[in-house]
């Protein structure tokens, strides 16, 4: 398997510039997995409008920094940059700084993860390994281990042995 993943780059997709940026305490201990609860999406062109709008929800309403993921990963396996390697997210409470956390986009309750979903996260927790960011004993978890929560949602979650396979 191909153990580089193409990443659409903050730039591409017109990200704000962050408030402010924190680096990661090492390489990530664990990698927690999340959905967007919204709409699936595919591609660039498709998505922009959707990371733009979780952008500004995490930022304007909830006072993060900048968008809370450091990756996202559309319905035809697009990953799309969020906060990136090496950077402390705001997306599983009291697990920030030791994770990286990595969000579908879509609805897993509803939406069953598509093969290329899947393999984009296999070969981006791959890459993060191959460079250094994830310890290679990493643990995966879904976003539900850690909090109260139903995020990743159900197909996801049930996916979740997939990504480590």
């Amino acid at each position: 398997m191909e153990q580089t993943v193409n990443i659409i780059s903050r730039q591409q997709w017109g990200a704000a510039t962050p408030k402010q940026k924190k680096s990661l305490e090492g390489p990530a201990q664990r990698v927690v997995i999340h959905h967007t609860a919204f709409q699936s999406c595919k591609g660039l062109a498709e998505c922009k409008e959707q990371l733009l709008s979780i952008q500004r929800l995490h930022m304007k309403e909830r006072h993060f920094d900048d968008i809370g993921y450091n990756f996202l990963i559309g319905g035809d396996g697009s990953v799309f940059e969020g906060r990136g390697w090496g950077v402390m997210g705001a997306h599983t409470q009291g697990y920030n700084s030791v994770s990286l956390g990595i969000a579908f986009m879509g609805n897993f309750n509803n939406d069953t993860p598509s093969k290329e979903e899947i393999l984009s996260g296999k070969q981006l927790l791959m890459s993060g390994v191959l460079q250094g960011f994830i310890r290679p004993e990493f643990v995966l978890n879904g976003h539900r281990d850690l909090g109260a929560t139903q995020c990743p949602g159900e197909n996801l979650y049930a996916a979740l042995s997939q990504l480590r396979s």
